[in-house]
């Protein structure tokens, strides 16, 4: 089931990301992938090896009907390995059974050290689908061809994500944008800001170098006409009031 109007969501698992011990290198990964098919990160979460609050993180994502998650880390066997048993509370109602193809795979390349500790990897929730590891074939895995878990190690994760764009929203629609660097303050201009339609992007960065006031105005939509119509509309009403802009700048370049 693929979604029409994505919203993308990151969940990175990891305490030891949280105190210092790694650092993330999902985040500025998925946030590129995304960025070369056209499309944004909604919100990104860096928590805890804990099951109550990876609880409530999966269920807010699932209450958004254009969720697609990209979770990292904790499909393991340890026991601070949750991701499993809570994404089948939260979207399986905690059904979860032995995957044979996963099984398979495991057994292949573990053999008889596949038991008794990995094999527990091959515990999927129901319905779900794998994800290729390109490392050790331990598979991630998938739901709904929207929710997407994979190990923590950027190795084995990464070309997961790429696969999972790749087959489900290799491209978003094109968006269109304009831009003007405003010498004004936001106050300045925040009687014009608010005559823009919800339904159309719009951005106010402010900035100021050597006491003067400067306002990035971005405006975006899928809709080229509406953007058309809207920087123009907001150029008129600069130019009504006298202050200075530069079509097509940001005041920060």
């Amino acid at each position: 089931m693929k979604i029409e109007n994505p919203n993308f969501y990151i969940v990175i698992i990891g305490t030891e990301i949280l105190n210092g011990r790694r650092e993330d290198k999902h985040f500025a990964f998925v946030k590129e992938e995304l960025l070369k098919r056209g499309y944004e990160i909604t919100a990104s979460f860096i928590i805890g090896d804990k099951p109550s609050l990876m609880e409530d993180i999966f269920t807010l994502i699932k209450k958004d009907s254009n969720s697609v998650m990209f979770c990292f880390g904790g499909i393991g066997a340890t026991p601070d390995d949750y991701t499993r048993k809570i994404s089948a509370k939260v979207f399986r109602d905690s059904k979860i059974q032995i995957h044979k193809e996963a099984k398979e795979l495991i057994e292949k390349q573990f053999r008889e050290k596949a038991y008794p500790h990995r094999i527990e990897m091959a515990n999927l929730p129901i319905g779900a689908k794998l994800l290729y590891n390109p490392i050790n074939s331990v598979p991630g895995f998938y739901l709904d061809d929207r929710f997407f878990f994979t190990p923590g190690f950027p190795s084995m994760a990464h070309p997961m994500i790429k696969y999972a764009l790749n087959t489900f929203y290799p491209k978003n629609k094109e968006k269109y944008r304009e831009t003007i660097c405003v010498e004004a303050s936001e106050n300045d201009l925040m009687d014009i800001m608010r005559e823009i339609p919800k339904d159309v992007e719009f951005s106010s960065l402010p900035s100021i170098k050597d006491g003067i006031y400067k306002d990035t105005i971005s405006i975006a939509s899928y809709n080229e006409f509406e953007v058309k119509k809207w920087i123009d509309f907001f150029i008129k009403e600069v130019e009504k009031r006298g202050f200075k802009y530069h079509r097509g700048k940001d005041c920060t370049s």
